[in-house]
């Protein structure tokens, strides 16, 4: 399923200069061969960074062969490179809804990043159909996504 939503940004998006993405986990889409392509082709990757509690993330550029370690969550983050903000940041989500809301791990770090975020990065959401719901119950703090990718296709949140 991980090929398909590759092959679905392939085809949808045009490769930006900078662009972050999240290390699979945990079952999550696994989009590191699309990661490699566009590195290959000049754009620059980043991994999110929790620097501390209660706050935004931060983006700092990933190569191969960088060296990871994992956080206090078990996501393996980079060591050391420059810190960035992307164009596009390309998300996990556990269950999302047809408005673009979507539901993490809980910690609310991608909300409260893509809230400070100026001028905000494009959102594409990456999941697999079987986490769709009607409703995922947005609060005041939830950020919407641009757009949201499954193995079923590229799909626009509805007003």
């Amino acid at each position: 399923m991980s090929t398909a939503i590759i092959g679905h940004l392939r085809s949808t998006f045009v490769m930006p200069e900078s662009f972050a993405f999240c290390w699979p986990i945990k079952q999550e889409p696994d989009v590191r061969p699309l990661v490699a392509d566009w590195q290959r082709a000049g754009a620059r990757a980043a991994l999110p960074v929790v620097v501390t509690s209660d706050a935004p993330l931060r983006f700092r550029t990933w190569e191969a062969g960088s060296k990871l370690h994992e956080d206090r969550y078990g996501i393996p983050t980079p060591i050391s490179g420059d810190w960035l903000l992307p164009d596009l940041i390309l998300l996990p989500v556990n269950g999302f809804d047809a408005a673009g809301y979507r539901l993490g791990y809980g910690g609310g770090y991608f909300d409260r990043t893509l809230a400070t975020l100026n001028p905000r990065p494009l959102t594409v959401g990456l999941g697999f159909e079987i986490n769709r719901v009607d409703s995922i119950r947005p609060e005041a703090h939830d950020q919407r996504l641009d757009w949201i990718v499954t193995e079923a296709g590229v799909f626009r949140p509805a007003d």
